[in-house]
């Protein structure tokens, strides 16, 4: 099983990839409706989405004091028996926000030319 820690410039350059790489397509239901489902050997793609490193504050009255300070990028994990090249979008995180069940948050899929 092939995990991938991935981080885009935003949503819609990491649903542009993804669906470039046939990690996601469309498929059309028994309704005749088109809908998003996961590529040949695809078992999930999570969306952790924007990464908060630090919370916004606020006073006693509910104004902002400072703004919510957010990780670089827009986050998806992806787990699949295939193997893909996600070239600069594939990273690897000091403190990962999420895990596959069964697996350890540090199992992930770590390209050839960088093994050991």
């Amino acid at each position: 099983m092939n995990i991938y820690k991935l981080s885009y410039t935003d949503k819609a350059a990491a649903v542009a990839d993804l669906k470039a790489k046939n990690i996601l397509v469309e498929v059309e239901g028994i309704d005749g409706e088109k809908h998003e489902a996961y590529g040949n050997g695809v078992q999930a793609v999570v969306e952790i989405g924007l990464i908060m490193l630090e919370p916004p504050t606020f006073d006693e009255d509910g104004n902002e004091l400072t703004p919510a300070v957010y990780a670089e990028g827009y986050h998806y994990d992806v787990m699949s028996t295939e193997t893909y090249d996600f070239g600069a979008n594939l990273v690897e995180p000091k403190n990962p926000k999420h895990a596959f069940a069964g697996y350890p948050v540090t199992d992930e899929y770590v390209p050839e030319e960088f093994a050991e």
